[in-house]
């Protein structure tokens, strides 16, 4: 079994070919590629994790879609002043697919 640890959108994803992944919004269109840096790969018994050997490595991803993520509401509120806040936040996500890890 293969699969690699790679660097998506602020975290870390383990990944293997024809994973979903939901990241951080990357840019470009829908059937586009990117290119995901590894951490880790394990292929088999073999684990790699020297960083010379992880510049070789290629975790490439297609873009399938744009999307948001749910709603988070944000609240403040200070007792006896008259003072309360409210705000809400969806985050811009991206979901891809894992093509290869070569």
């Amino acid at each position: 079994m293969v699969y690699a640890i790679v660097r998506a959108g602020g975290r870390q994803e383990k990944v293997s070919v024809g994973d979903y992944v939901t990241m951080n919004r990357v840019p470009g269109g829908v059937g586009s590629t990117l290119e995901l840096p590894a951490l880790l790969l394990v292929d088999g018994e073999k684990l790699t994790t020297a960083a010379k050997d992880l510049v070789n490595v290629k975790v490439t991803a297609e873009k399938l879609e744009d999307l948001r993520g749910p709603k988070i509401v944000i609240q403040k509120f200070k007792n006896k002043t008259g003072y309360k806040k409210r705000q809400g936040h969806r985050q811009e996500l991206s979901k891809v697919k894992i093509t290869s890890i070569a």
